[in-house]
């Protein structure tokens, strides 16, 4: 099994692991290649616009962080194209897929970007152009494996015509128009051209020779080759499942939070609020629904202590099912001695009296954190966009305790593993502090963590969400709280979130983690504050500004009528502000 990851960057130890790898690949691949592309691609994904384009590196590697294979392509935003740079597969892996999986994620993220298409060269499928018999394999097969997704040579133009007389194996210009029919024009393809052979081969191609090809192509529209190897039926149905799919938010959604039904009266974080939401989403076409994976419980405990998932587990396996009960003892002077009956402990892992354990406690929440890792692993792999739709919520959670209707802190836990691959900046938008990865977070510097609430004079969980709690240690000014009146109006709202985003674009992370609270929503019962459609739009349109990969995981919201429309109005915003960008 492999994973198709984006590196951003080589500020990481992960991704500067995987570029070591990405080098070893390239220089077994193409040996003649010239060493100082191989050097570069580092510098190409830091500065991306250094080389003339914008430089996007995708990795397949396993479990054990081996990479397997790569694909790096260049996007032109004023011509609106991507060139595939590169297509490398481990040849100890062939039949694997990796090759193709590679690919489709290429095409996918040309989809996204906007791009017309991707052009790229092939070595030529023709004896008179390719004379070695084994090469010539090796062309005819990778010519036939583009085919089957739509791509094919150009044809009728000098392209591949050998930069030095007599030389062999001369490059195709192959295009795949990504399922999009596109009609390639003369003049637009002669640019591509120039773009390609003056950024691409400035050391090789001399005015003369660039000027003979561009002025080669004369067809009008550009001719492509006739199918050799496929069927045109078979493509077409590929083409359409990249084009519905990869582009859209991934909504990761939780399918084990029924069994977590609080009965109580005035318990409000029922199962009813994820049917809601989601069958608001659903017929907006913008999201594509991806299956929760399994994750391991060592996700968790790199964020919680390990004493109260224990806890937790095991209260979980030892009580009824149906039967909620709530903690009512708390050690407020010795924390030394927790006493051995397992309900009456609850209150040393517990920060209020109206969050229940139960039977189904723990398995509800903990898929709720396989739905976040999922998410996170859909925005490692180059998604835009991820949203998990889970209950019960955690952004209350901390390292060792639960409330405030949370158990695990999904969103930290996401943050916590997405910080592996690069910086990480977390937005609170709930209601309520986001006290839970104020303190998972507090000491470290990797993590940014802003909260946008209640003041917590009048707002849960009242004993932390002040301004002047800025971090600690390596941490210090990295945890930035913005306390709100009781009483707001959303142009005051607004202008503290631009403000907190300005916050973030100064920290420059790699990604962002949204905890969407909805709570903030006119007639909410837990909150003061009347948000409406429009509000969350805006929202959602302000945070899509910053374009940088968002994953969003579901907090708190309430009012079951406005619910599904407000978080519609909050991903259409953010979706029409995040555009198209790389």
């Amino acid at each position: 099994m492999f994973r198709i990851r984006r590196i951003f960057d080589d500020v990481v130890n992960a991704n500067r692991h995987a570029l070591e790898q990405v080098v070893v690949l390239l220089r077994s691949e193409f040996r003649l290649l010239d060493q100082k592309k191989i050097d570069r691609i580092p510098e190409a994904l830091r500065a991306p616009l250094k080389f003339g384009f914008r430089s996007i590196l995708y990795v397949a590697e396993d479990h054990k962080s081996t990479v397997h294979g790569l694909a790096l392509i260049d996007h032109d935003a004023e011509l609106n194209f991507c060139y595939l740079d590169y297509l490398v597969s481990d040849k100890m892996l062939a039949g694997r897929g990796v090759g193709g999986a590679l690919y489709e994620r290429v095409r996918s993220e040309a989809l996204s970007l906007g791009a017309i298409g991707l052009f790229f060269e092939c070595l030529p499928d023709d004896p008179e152009l390719s004379r070695e018999p084994d090469i010539l394999k090796q062309n005819r097969a990778r010519l036939k494996f583009y085919e089957y997704y739509g791509a094919r040579p150009i044809i009728n133009t000098a392209y591949e015509t050998p930069v030095h007389p007599g030389g062999d194996n001369p490059p195709y210009l192959v295009f795949d128009d990504i399922g999009q029919k596109i009609i390639l024009r003369r003049d637009y393809v002669r640019q591509v051209i120039l773009r390609i052979l003056e950024r691409k081969y400035k050391d090789v191609c001399t005015p003369e020779y660039i000027r003979m090809v561009m002025d080669s192509v004369t067809d009008d529209p550009v001719r492509m080759r006739p199918f050799r190897y496929t069927r045109s039926r078979v493509v077409e149905g590929r083409n359409a499942d990249v084009a519905s799919g990869f582009a859209k938010i991934a909504l990761v959604m939780t399918d084990q939070h029924e069994i977590h039904h609080v009965k109580d009266r005035g318990y409000v974080e029922a199962p009813v609020r994820i049917k809601t939401i989601y069958q608001s989403l659903e017929p907006t076409g913008i999201f594509e629904r991806v299956k929760p994976a399994d994750f391991g419980e060592g996700f968790i405990t790199a964020v919680h202590n390990a004493d109260y998932v224990k806890y937790f587990k095991r209260v979980c396996r030892n009580v009824e099912p149906d039967t909620p009960f709530y903690p009512y003892v708390f050690p407020i002077r010795n924390r030394a001695r927790p006493p051995v009956e397992l309900p009456v402990r609850a209150g040393y892992y517990c920060m209020d009296t109206f969050t229940p354990l139960s039977g189904h406690a723990f398995t509800a929440a903990r898929r709720a954190v396989d739905c976040s890792l999922t998410a996170a692993l859909e925005i490692l792999s180059g998604r835009r966009t991820a949203y998990a739709l889970v209950r019960p919520p955690g952004h209350h959670a901390e390292r060792g305790f639960f409330g405030g209707f949370c158990y695990f802190n999904n969103a930290a836990i996401a943050a916590n593993y997405l910080s592996r691959f690069g910086r990480v900046a977390m937005l609170d938008i709930d209601y309520h502090h986001g006290n839970g990865q104020q303190d998972i977070f507090y000491n470290r510097r990797d993590v940014l963590t802003i909260s946008i609430h209640g003041h917590p004079r009048f707002a849960y969980p009242y004993f932390s969400g002040f301004a002047d709690e800025r971090g600690e240690a390596d941490g210090a000014g990295y945890n930035i709280n913005y306390p709100l009146y009781e009483k707001i109006t959303p142009e005051e709202y607004l202008n503290t979130l631009k403000s907190a985003l300005n916050k973030v674009r100064d920290f420059k992370p790699t990604y962002l983690v949204v905890c969407l609270g909805l709570d903030t929503a006119k007639g909410d019962p837990t909150g003061t504050w009347n948000h409406t459609g429009k509000d969350f739009a805006a929202i959602g349109a302000e945070i899509g500004r910053l374009r940088i990969p968002c994953l969003v995981v579901q907090e708190g919201g309430y009012n079951n009528r406005s619910i599904g429309a407000n978080a519609k109005k909050f991903f259409q915003g953010l979706l029409t502000r995040e555009g198209v960008w790389s």
